[in-house]
């Protein structure tokens, strides 16, 4: 075959593409860029204010978990301990070092940090009488103050990390395992004490404070946290739906290691500690301490929120719950008639039941009167969460009024034997913003002529009296805001 060579018409044409090309390359000429620049154009791709949205990645919308490097300092000073906020049985602290189960406080300024029976104990269980007490205070096993070369000696030049925010609880077993004390006393005084790091939380529950990343029971098996009315994992999981828990088990297994760690920042709650807080000895409740700390008056607004709308209230019901704009007053009487104790007499049940459908009729308020064991856990919080105004004999199921929205009207109501009362409720109920009245037959009172605490013979009976036509009245008065247009 011959060899081929081009025409000189086709020699032309690739010419001509030749002198176009180049001429095209000419346009598009080569500047430097500096790394500001550069810096600069990378800020702006991913800017909410960019026009041009860019395709999103997981990553790029998602904040991923690294891998926790441990904290080293080398030859430098060992990072001293901080505390951020303190009160008898809650304190948060950034840097709290562990080593074989004993926490140290590593300051060289030890006159700063509070003496170590306000912060943690020997976790005992919580029994009266003055030797109980003693064996309840903390020793050098339990917690240390330590100097940075004290520090260095025992630590070397690094430990391991428990990265971002941390929720400790050094109590026995003893009051974990009730609605109640979980929800209006562990878990309150936690949030209370935690949420004083932000005094901006607003009425519809914004924070910028980041969700624990673990909560830690250091006497405390996986299987006793429980409470037997299945409230207690509802509450903790509706909130954190990411949280870790560690137990026991998981604290010896850490403490076997022999390895010291670091808390990036934790929250240590100690219910022996707080029993020697004053606003504890005024109101018998742990979780007061913790409101001597400064806070935003919407504090509990992130918690109550979030158990509400995991209830999975209707979507107008819940808009009207969260924003507290309900048209129609809710007005909730838990009963305990059939429980067995602590019970109304029978004819003031039922009077008192009978008052309050007629508040129905004439003022068409909604009125319910339900047996809480009677319903599920969805049910509860939706009726909680709607709730104006919750009423019943002192007991457990007085505590779902931690999930009703604090408003002017919003009131709880709560019936003792004559010549008893506790603050269980009744601090409560004003922590989170709302009015309380107790009643003892024919007598109502609030705060602040409220009776001392006491347990009288018949507190746990079931002969207790109510006047039902005088929480009927007062009832309209609290819907109405009457007591206020007459001052």
């Amino acid at each position: 075959m011959p060899p081929f060579f081009p025409t000189g018409r086709e020699i032309v044409l690739l010419t001509l593409l030749l002198v176009f090309l180049l001429s095209v390359s000419s346009t598009f000429k080569s500047t430097p860029i500096s790394i500001a620049e550069i810096t600069k154009l990378r800020s702006s791709y991913y800017s909410e204010d960019a026009e041009d949205i860019q395709p999103t990645t997981f990553e790029s919308q998602f904040s991923l978990q690294s891998l926790s490097a441990p904290m080293n300092w080398g030859l430098g000073q060992v990072p001293q301990t901080q505390i951020l906020a303190h009160v008898p049985g809650w304190t948060i602290f950034d840097r709290l070092y562990v080593l074989n189960g004993t926490a140290y406080i590593v300051t060289d300024s030890p006159d700063t940090v509070p003496d170590r029976r306000f912060i943690s104990s020997t976790a005992m269980p919580i029994k009266n009488g003055a030797e109980a007490q003693a064996q309840r205070l903390p020793t050098d096993k339990d917690m240390r103050v330590i100097s940075t070369d004290e520090a260095r000696r025992l630590f070397g030049s690094q430990v391991d990390r428990y990265d971002g925010v941390s929720w400790l609880v050094n109590d026995p077993r003893q009051f974990i395992t009730h609605y109640y004390h979980w929800s209006a006393e562990l878990f309150f005084g936690m949030w209370r004490t935690y949420s004083s790091l932000d005094p901006t939380i607003t009425p519809n529950g914004e924070t910028f404070l980041p969700a624990p990343r673990r909560l830690i029971f250091t006497h405390i098996d996986a299987a006793n946290w429980r409470d037997y009315s299945a409230m207690n994992e509802w509450v903790i999981y509706s909130t954190f739906p990411s949280i870790s828990m560690e137990f026991m088990n998981d604290w010896l297994e850490r403490k076997a290691s022999g390895r010291p760690i670091v808390f990036d920042r934790v929250v240590f709650a100690d219910r022996a500690a707080a029993f020697h807080g004053t606003n504890f000895l005024r109101t018998q409740r742990t979780a007061a301490n913790a409101f001597a700390l400064p806070g935003s008056v919407n504090w509990w607004m992130p918690i109550r929120n979030s158990v509400v709308a995991f209830s999975g209230l209707s979507d107008a019901e819940g808009r009207a719950a969260i924003a507290g704009v309900a048209s129609t007053p809710v007005i909730t009487y838990i009963s305990r008639q059939g429980w067995g104790r602590r019970m109304l007499i029978p004819e003031h049940h039922e009077k008192l039941v009978s008052e309050l459908y007629k508040l129905r009729d004439a003022y068409g308020y909604e009125v319910n009167v339900v047996n809480m064991d009677k319903m599920s856990r969805k049910e509860q919080l939706q009726l909680a969460g709607r709730t104006t105004i919750m009423m019943g004999v002192h007991g457990n199921g007085l505590t779902s009024l931690l999930w009703m929205r604090p408003t002017a009207r919003s009131t709880v109501m709560e019936f003792f034997y004559p010549g008893g009362f506790a603050h269980d409720y009744e601090y409560t109920t004003r922590a989170i913003g709302m009015v309380h009245y107790g009643f003892w037959g024919d007598t109502a009172f609030t705060r602040p002529d409220v009776p001392p605490v006491n347990y009288p013979e018949g507190f746990q009976g079931n002969e207790i009296p109510i006047d039902g036509e005088l929480v009927a009245r007062l009832c309209h008065e609290r819907l109405t805001l009457s007591e206020e247009a007459d001052d």
